[in-house]
């Protein structure tokens, strides 16, 4: 049962996350041979201030 873990800055249209969510789906559905219906795709949005590569504030 893939698990498949995004985690995107914030600003992205549901439509978007939908359409990302249906072709990740996709794609592992065919390379891992997996039944679409195992695939389970979260999407997480991150607020601005939340990611520091380096130590220092990611900005958009």
């Amino acid at each position: 049962m893939p698990f498949v873990k995004i985690d995107l800055f914030e600003g992205r249209t549901q439509d978007q996350k939908i359409e990302l969510a249906r072709e990740v789906t996709e794609v592992v559905s065919r390379v891992a041979n997996a039944p679409k219906e195992n695939i389970h795709v979260i999407i997480r949005d991150l607020p601005e201030g939340t990611y520091f590569p380096h130590g220092e504030m990611k900005k958009k």
